[in-house]
C-alpha cells in the first residue's frame, strides 16, 4: 500500500533515505514527481493506493493558493496518471473533504450536493474531487472518492487547527483561541475512524467494481459549533478558563456537516467513537505527549 498524512508535498512520501528503497519500505518524494511515482509503485508492487497527500490547511491555502493548488489539484493528477500506467493497481483511495461542496443551502450534504467551492482550499478539493471522478469515467480507473468532516486526533500538531491548539492552551493554562465568532458549525471526525473508513472502501472497492468512481461521505453526523466545541474540551480536561472569541476568521463557510446515509447503507459503516469519545481520546494523547519526558509531572 502506499499512503501517506501530510500536510506539505515535500513530505507527502514517508522519508526514508536518498535510495527509493529502505529496509522499512518507505521512501522519500514529492506527490507531483511523476517519475517517482510511477517508479515506486512499480518497484514496490503496489496494487493499493490511498492518496492522502495535500496541503489542508484552510489559512494557508487563502494566503498562498499557488502551493495548494500545486499540492491538491497537480498532486492529484500526477498519482492518479501514476496509478494508470501502474498495471498492479487494484484500488484508489482518494480523499477529498467536505469543502468540495463549497457554501450551499441545503443541508446535510449528500453526494448528489454539487462540487462548488469558492475558495483557494474549497476549490482545490472540488478540483481533486472532479479529476478522481474523470480518471474513474475515463479510463475505469478503480478509483473512489471520501469526503469527510473536520478530522480531529492524536498526533497532530498544526497548534491552529482548533482542537490541538485547544487542548495545547489548556495544558499550559491558557485562554483557548477561536479565530471566528464561535458560531460556525461543523462536524468533527474521529482520526481513527477516518482511517478505518479509508481501509474499508479500499477493501470493498477490491471486490465490488461498481463503487469505481463513487463518492462517499463519513461524518459521525453530530454537529456542534466552534464554541461548543471548546467547552466540550475544556469539560473534559476540567477547566475553569473561559475562550478568547477574536472573530476573525474570513473566507469560511458559516455551516457544514454531512450526511453518512449512502456510506451506512452501501458499506455498512458507522463510526466507532462518539464525538464525546474521541475527544476523550484525544485529550488523553495530548495529556501524554505534553508529559516531561522524565515523567515528572
Amino acid at each position: 500500500m502506499l499512503s501517506a498524512w501530510s500536510a506539505t508535498r515535500s513530505r507527502s512520501l514517508s522519508s526514508s533515505g536518498p535510495d527509493l528503497r529502505s529496509a522499512s519500505g518507505q521512501c522519500q518524494g514529492d506527490v507531483c514527481d511523476q517519475a517517482l511515482l510511477e517508479r515506486t509503485l512499480g518497484e514496490y508492487e503496489v496494487n493499493t493506493v490511498i492518496h492522502l497527500a495535500a496541503q489542508t490547511i484552510v489559512g494557508i491555502a487563502n494566503r498562498s493558493p499557488i502551493s495548494t493548488f500545486e499540492s491538491n489539484v497537480r498532486g492529484t493528477w500526477t498519482i492518479l496518471e501514476a496509478c494508470r500506467r501502474s498495471p498492479a493497481l487494484r484500488q484508489i483511495v482518494v480523499a477529498s473533504s467536505d469543502k468540495a461542496y463549497g457554501d450551499q443551502e441545503t443541508l446535510p450534504y449528500d453526494e448528489q450536493t454539487p462540487l462548488q467551492g469558492q475558495h483557494p482550499y474549497d476549490v482545490s478539493k472540488s478540483c481533486a474531487d472532479l479529476i478522481a471522478h474523470a480518471y474513474a469515467a475515463t479510463y475505469d480507473l478503480p478509483v473512489a472518492i471520501t469526503r469527510c468532516g473536520n478530522f480531529f486526533g492524536g498526533g497532530d500538531l498544526n497548534w491552529n487547527r482548533i482542537v490541538p491548539g485547544t487542548i495545547r492552551s489548556i495544558i499550559r493554562g491558557q485562554r483557548p483561541i477561536i479565530r471566528s465568532n464561535g458560531r460556525f458549525v461543523r462536524d468533527y471526525f474521529y482520526v481513527e475512524d477516518g482511517a478505518a473508513a479509508y481501509m474499508l472502501l479500499a477493501e470493498q472497492l477490491g471486490t465490488r467494481p461498481e463503487l469505481r468512481g463513487q463518492a462517499f461521505n463519513f461524518a459521525n453526523e453530530h454537529q456542534v459549533t466552534v464554541l461548543d466545541l471548546v467547552r466540550r474540551i475544556l469539560g473534559l480536561v476540567g477547566s475553569s478558563l473561559e475562550p478568547e472569541v477574536l472573530g476573525e476568521a474570513t473566507h469560511e463557510i458559516q455551516e457544514q456537516y454531512l450526511s453518512a446515509e449512502k456510506a451506512r447503507k452501501l458499506l455498512s459503516w458507522s463510526p466507532g467513537y462518539s464525538l464525546d469519545e474521541g475527544l476523550d481520546r484525544t485529550v488523553a494523547w495530548y495529556k501524554e505527549f505534553s508529559r516531561p519526558s522524565d515523567g515528572t509531572a
